[in-house]
């Protein structure tokens, strides 16, 4: 028998009420414990003794104390519980790094259990997550039976690289009455197997905390002398993995478990993009303090950057994140993502300048120096947009690089309409994880300008669109010739009357209308890229899609903006293919995961992939979530509107007054990168990567420095199918930590060449796995692979 108090931070109430429950459901806990000698509480989600640290000494003095005694368990080891599809892999890494580093420093112990009693369903990448941060058990609810069929309430649970760890679904309910258990733990046992095998019931008053009851732990004693119930234990969730390894085979399960609530996945556009954007803002600025640590001196800040992925992990609590919460909370959520990003971006730019500023840049009449600055350990072949005075002139703009090759740079239309401001496109060539330095000046060649037509084309794809519908007649795919525009709706607008979390929803399917065009325009088409706009309508609500094509790209990117004023409907941006008998491949964090093609709602990170007949599409986006499979037809959810936090049964308004999801403006970015053979000759991963993490333009201006017009500071090579995602200082100051990730379920090494640290260092990655080394301070010290606690490889056991 579990004693916990399921505590929402965020729900129906806003954060603050969060935090008042917590040392609420904490004190109450303690008086039980004082009370009732065999009692034993349990405790998830280190936020809350953090929150209890900061305000409330004295009671975290207390909590210290019963947990060395053995009456107050802590499990969980992540920050809150998140939603556990939504967050990024790092996110999910960050959550076990900063609590189980906390729990070590204040309390001595570390969680060995993972406990998520309250998500809407379960990637398939938590048992290496868990297992590489300590965790060898994991505990959870949903989905339930009735969603999921799962071989016992017990089972390993494996991940694709082979990591398992031993897992429990929670029966009935994770929480209960506030009286007498006796229906409770019938209904628990009612989902049960019949067996000698031990099993686990968790109850106490919870969502709004509160704990265990006198009544409840009285009941327990009571039914405890009941032939017409099993032995009760009051216990502790580590004794019951315990007994539960001991009793002997238990079955195995892989892959993910899912699904839940569909629809969360798609609800509050908002918070899903802030979620995005701030992780990887956090990401790409470390590794810029990283590099400018080394190289220019920059002190660390290791502080700083835990501040800014607290409010990240704190915002993917699970209703937040899924969009299920009150309207306030999302106010309180802009804000504190706001903070992070802000931290990210001032850090980065401090970094960047910091290293940008030792370059050496003789001055030079009549030219204008642009640093660009790729994050990313590969190279990168792209453009970047610069907003740009009248210094070079108001005619045409060329580029020369450090090997004094010279570029056009498309000259485009400011986003502001004063100062004779202008948009320059430049492309660029960019070495892994570095900078090159372009010069600008003006040029006499014509400025290109808007023209008629409603065909896109470079070297790799031909995109014809049709004015009729507004879509993709053709996407062509030069190399195989394969056109990639099936028949069928891209816009189209489906009914959508269920509740917030989507529940009872297998599929979206109920097609009730289509966004159509009003306007076809060509407004871009000069020597770096094409741009074609697409306006269309559907009732009052707006879309704008911006075709653009840049010259050398292998993919075509669409900027979308969406003005939305409809109720309880939903608009899925669909991409028929025509192929047929595809395999479709969804990213989940840091991983993927092939999925049948029914049509089923379901939930991928930034990239989908339909492959079939030697062709493909990969749909990349820097935004969204929710998506379905059909066949060779990938669909994007690109909102719903149901009300705020509406569960049903509970109805709606009969007046209709109730404020709807979604409503106005929002922006996002999506790829569409047509490949031969499947997503691995596309470089699928890395793409989406390129989408989610963008160079930094930076104008300079003229200084001597040491540093040449290019450098790279850090290199993956011999490897595509591994993805460098972070490096960062050490937590404990004395080296760097580099992670990655293998993409395509193929063993491989992968070199990393690092030379702002003078290290090369061989790494072999398995299928699937998740790798993080240690790169000390010191260069007589080997580089070592370490967990994702950036502690020396153990085993749950040895950390215990």
């Amino acid at each position: 028998m579990i004693g916990n108090a399921h505590i929402d931070a965020v729900w129906l109430w806003p954060w603050q009420e969060g935090y008042q429950e917590a040392r609420a459901t904490f004190r109450a806990a303690l008086d039980r414990i004082k009370e009732y000698p065999d009692f034993v509480f349990t405790c998830d989600s280190v936020a809350y003794l953090a929150w209890i640290e900061e305000h409330d000494p004295a009671l975290f003095a207390e909590l210290r104390e019963q947990v060395r005694a053995g009456r107050f368990e802590i499990v969980g080891g992540w920050w809150v519980e998140p939603d556990c599809n939504i967050p990024g892999g790092e996110g999910f890494v960050r959550h076990a790094l900063y609590s189980q580093r906390f729990l070590a420093d204040r309390f001595g112990v570390m969680a060995s259990v993972g406990c998520n009693v309250d998500p809407f369903g379960q990637n398939a990448m938590i048992p290496q997550l868990l297992l590489k941060s300590g965790m060898d058990s994991y505990v959870f609810m949903r989905p339930q039976p009735q969603e999921a069929e799962l071989p016992g309430p017990t089972f390993w649970w494996r991940a694709a690289d082979g990591s398992q760890v031993l897992t429990y679904r929670i029966p009935h309910e994770y929480c209960g009455p506030a009286g007498h258990l006796g229906v409770h733990v019938g209904k628990a046992l009612a989902q049960l197997p019949h067996t000698t095998d031990p099993l686990m019931c968790f109850y106490g008053v919870g969502n709004h905390g509160g704990g265990p009851t006198r009544a409840n732990i009285d009941s327990i004693h009571e039914l405890n002398g009941s032939d017409q119930f099993p032995r009760m234990v009051f216990s502790t969730v580590e004794a019951f993995f315990d007994a539960a390894a001991a009793a002997g085979d238990l079955p195995e399960y892989t892959g993910e478990i899912q699904p839940h609530g569909v629809g969360c996945y798609s609800a509050h556009s908002g918070i899903k993009r802030q979620i995005r954007r701030t992780e990887h803002a956090l990401q790409a600025a470390e590794k810029w303090t990283a590099v400018a640590g080394a190289v220019a001196g920059m002190p660390a800040v290791t502080d700083q950057f835990e501040r800014a992925w607290r409010q990240v992990l704190l915002n993917h609590f699970h209703d937040t994140a899924a969009g299920t919460a009150l309207p306030a909370a999302y106010d309180d959520a802009r804000d504190q993502l706001g903070e992070a990003r802000s931290i990210a971006a001032r850090l980065q730019n401090r970094a960047i300048q910091s290293i940008s500023r030792q370059i050496a840049i003789p001055a030079e009449e009549g030219m204008a120096p642009l640093a660009v600055f790729n994050p990313h350990p590969w190279p990168v072949e792209t453009t970047v947009e610069v907003e740009f005075g009248s210094r070079l002139g108001d005619g045409a703009v060329v580029a020369v690089d450090d090997a004094g090759r010279r570029m056009p740079v498309q000259v485009a239309r400011s986003s502001t309409l004063t100062g004779g401001r202008r948009l320059l496109v430049v492309p660029v060539e960019l070495p892994p994880l570095g900078y090159r330095l372009y010069r600008l000046y003006g040029d006499n060649a014509a400025v290109a300008v808007a023209g008629d037509g409603t065909v896109l084309e470079n070297e790799h794809l031909r995109v014809e669109v049709d004015p009729g519908t507004g879509w993709l007649s053709a996407l062509v795919h030069k190399a195989t010739g394969a056109n990639l525009a099936g028949d069928g709706a891209h816009a189209a607008v489906l009914d959508d009357p269920t509740d917030t979390w989507g529940h009872g929803v297998v599929s979206y399917r109920d097609v009730i209308g289509r966004f159509t065009p009003t306007s076809v325009c060509l407004l871009e088409n000069g020597p770096v890229r094409q741009v074609l706009r697409i306006d269309s309508e559907y009732g009052a609500s707006r879309l704008r899609e911006d075709l653009v094509l840049s010259r050398d790209a292998r993919y075509l990117e669409v900027r979308v903006t969406i003005d939305w004023h409809e109720r309880l409907k939903m608009l899925k941006l669909r991409f028929p293919t025509g192929l047929t008998g595809v395999t479709a491949t969804h990213a989940i964090p840091y991983g993927h995961i092939e999925r049948t093609t029914d049509g089923h709602e379901t939930v991928s990170h930034t990239w989908i992939d339909v492959s079939g007949a030697g062709a493909g599409l990969s749909v990349l986006n820097d935004a969204k979530y929710g998506c379905d499979v059909a066949d060779g037809d990938i669909g994007l959810t690109a909102l719903r509107s149901p009300p705020y936090a509406w569960h049903t049964p509970q109805p709606l308004p009969e007046d209709g007054d109730y404020e709807a999801m979604d409503q106005g403006v929002q922006r996002f970015t999506y790829r569409l990168l047509p490949h031969a053979g499947d997503r691995r000759e596309a470089g699928t991963a890395r793409a989406a990567a390129e989408l989610d993490q963008r160079p930094v333009a930076l104008l300079e201006s003229f200084h001597d420095g040491p540093m040449l017009r290019h450098r790279s500071f850090g290199e993956v090579r011999d490897a595509g199918n591994v993805v460098i995602t972070v490096l960062k200082r050490a937590e404990d100051g004395d080296g760097y930590v580099v992670r990655g990730y293998e993409t395509d379920g193929v063993a491989g090494t992968a070199t990393l060449h690092l030379p702002f640290l003078r290290r090369t260092v061989l790494a072999e990655f398995e299928p699937h796995e998740i790798k993080t080394l240690f790169v000390p301070d010191d260069r007589d010290e080997p580089v070592v692979e370490t967990d994702l606690l950036e502690g020396p490889l153990t085993s749950p056991d040895d950390l215990a």
